[in-house]
């Protein structure tokens, strides 16, 4: 394309771009612990009905002997199937027969029980307070904890294709500054929520910038980048989400208080704001949208930058018009989205490609915002998640060059529903066995997601990129809001959202089979380019690129 002739000019992998990908990679690490933070914020400790025998103050001894508290919490609540206190009902009077059945467990009538009427008593081992702990997110009330999930990553969806589509308008820079300023002060001001109400308005508002600014620092470094750099460019920043996830696991070890927790991981957005400031717009983004004269100043700043010279000589306002010329009359094709009602080839690609992406990230987010489910030390699974994740997208990079985009997505995507499904029906007792599942679920998940964003780049033309991305993107949200919705699929059956979770990556193996193989094959640059699947468009891309750049 034009613009990559341009690109190589002033430099497509220099100092500018490791500069830009470094400040995208800390914003990354930064930004990402954003998105699974209720896994501590609102992690849910044991607890039990609070009981006046063992709870009250004013009670002396005199007035229960000298029975241990054993003994009192076991004439005041009411034990499970595993003969564990229930979390959720308690003695409505003491039950002191119950000290003199020499270990039988008899059966209550539930008129002998009521609910948590006086409010509830927590395990304070693993976290001094979390949202649970300060509004009651217990018994009845459980399933809010999934809505505050949900109302973030809806906040993700509606922020995508709002500030994504401004983005489109008004450019990258700008769209990134806001978002940077909106989830400083909605995330700051969330660690001071009087009330759950304000707290989950908050959150929703965080999720509407997050995601906005992950989008962006992808498409401006590919913006920024060359061809042959940007899949190294894609992964190094996908790994800064892991190293995100291993940041917080160590951060939640430290700080047991989840006011201070959500402060501590808003406070460097702040930071990031300010830096915001010192970004480039895209060039790119600026030439299309008849702003000359500003996108061939970002271009020369960048070559200053890189250390390029005679730029004044080389790069001109008629150069930079005649290189990017079909790239400009495609301008009008590219923003028609109904051009897809009349492609069958390339709607069935657009189509089969976000199903794909919506069955990986429902199980990756459903995964990833339930460690709780795999055991108490979260924090730990957090780091050893970051681990995993981390390996697995550069095992990725791997398959996707030596054994292709389609066998590579199936080698991934069909193990994540395995593990999950196996897992589902495994006993609590085996618990090494369940985590190592786990692990290994959310590993294939996650190379699985890095494969996927490879072949979509390389199945949509160019003229269409930015609005089938945007599609593709709502999908990939809309999976990431109905992941935590799931879990409230636990009050009819607990391995109800467990099996949704690895049923949807099964489904999704006999879709990718039906997508056509890229590796090693041009990219499509028009709409026609797909539709007739031409295979010697990278000759006439190469000549025309070496025409191109014998005219400087």
């Amino acid at each position: 394309m034009g613009f990559d002739v341009l690109l190589d000019q002033v430099g497509g992998m220099g100092r500018f771009q490791i500069c830009l990908i470094a400040f995208f990679c800390i914003a990354n690490i930064l930004l990402f612990p954003n998105i699974v933070l209720e896994n501590f914020t609102a992690f849910t400790p044991g607890h039990r009905c609070w009981v006046p025998l063992l709870d009250n103050d004013t009670v002396s001894d005199n007035d229960t002997g000298t029975l241990s508290k054993d003994d009192l919490l076991r004439i005041s609540i009411p034990l499970d199937s595993n003969l564990r206190p229930q979390k959720c009902q308690r003695f409505i009077h003491p039950q002191w027969q119950l000290l003199h059945l020499n270990g039988t467990f008899p059966n209550t009538n539930e008129t002998d029980t009521e609910p948590c009427v006086d409010g509830w008593v927590y395990d304070r081992t693993s976290f001094l307070s979390t949202i649970v702990t300060e509004w009651d997110l217990v018994c009845e009330s459980q399933s809010l904890k999934s809505m505050v999930q949900s109302l973030f990553m809806a906040g993700s969806l509606l922020g995508g294709l709002i500030y994504g589509h401004l983005s489109d308008r008004v450019g990258r820079k700008i769209i990134c500054k806001l978002c940077f300023l909106q989830l400083a002060i909605s995330n700051t001001c969330a660690a001071f929520a009087p009330t759950f109400l304000v707290y989950c308005i908050l959150r929703f508002l965080a999720g509407f910038s997050t995601m906005t600014i992950l989008g962006n620092t992808f498409i401006l470094s590919l913006e920024w980048t060359l061809p042959q750099s940007r899949s190294m460019a894609i992964m190094v920043l996908l790994c800064s989400y892991s190293v995100g996830q291993m940041l917080l696991g160590g951060l939640a070890f430290a700080i047991q208080d989840w006011r201070v927790l959500q402060l501590t991981v808003s406070t460097p957005i702040i930071v990031l704001f300010l830096s915001s400031w010192k970004m480039v717009e895209s060039a790119r983004w600026l030439i299309i949208n008849n702003q000359l004269d500003e996108g061939l100043k970002e271009l020369r700043r960048v070559a200053r930058t890189n250390g390029k010279k005679n730029t004044e000589e080389t790069l001109t306002a008629e150069i930079v018009r005649s290189t990017m010329k079909k790239e400009l009359d495609a301008v009008q094709i590219k923003t028609s989205v109904f051009s897809l009602f009349h492609a069958p080839k390339l709607r069935m690609r657009v189509f089969g490609l976000c199903f794909v992406r919506f069955a990986i990230t429902v199980p990756f987010y459903g995964l990833i915002l339930n460690l709780q489910h795999w055991g108490s030390n979260v924090s730990l699974f957090q780091v050893l998640c970051g681990a995993v994740t981390l390996t697995a997208r550069c095992v990725s990079l791997l398959t996707l060059n030596h054994m292709g985009r389609r066998i590579s997505q199936m080698l991934f995507t069909f193990p994540v529903g395995l593990f999950i499904l196996v897992n589902t029906f495994l006993p609590q007792e085996m618990q090494i066995l369940r985590v190592v599942l786990a692990t290994l679920g959310i590993g294939s998940v996650s190379a699985a997601s890095n494969s996927a964003s490879v072949h979509h780049n390389e199945l949509v033309p160019t003229i269409l990129r930015s609005t089938i991305a945007g599609i593709n993107a709502v999908s990939g949200r809309t999976g990431a809001a109905l992941a935590p919705l799931l879990m409230t699929l636990m009050a009819y059956s607990p391995h109800l959202p467990w099996i949704s979770y690895g049923v949807f990556p099964i489904l999704a193996v006999p879709v990718i089979l039906l997508l056509p193989e890229t590796r090693d094959l041009p990219l499509p640059n028009t709409i026609q380019d797909v539709e007739n699947d031409r295979k010697d468009s990278r000759k006439v891309k190469q000549e025309d690129t070496c025409m191109k750049v014998t005219q400087f």
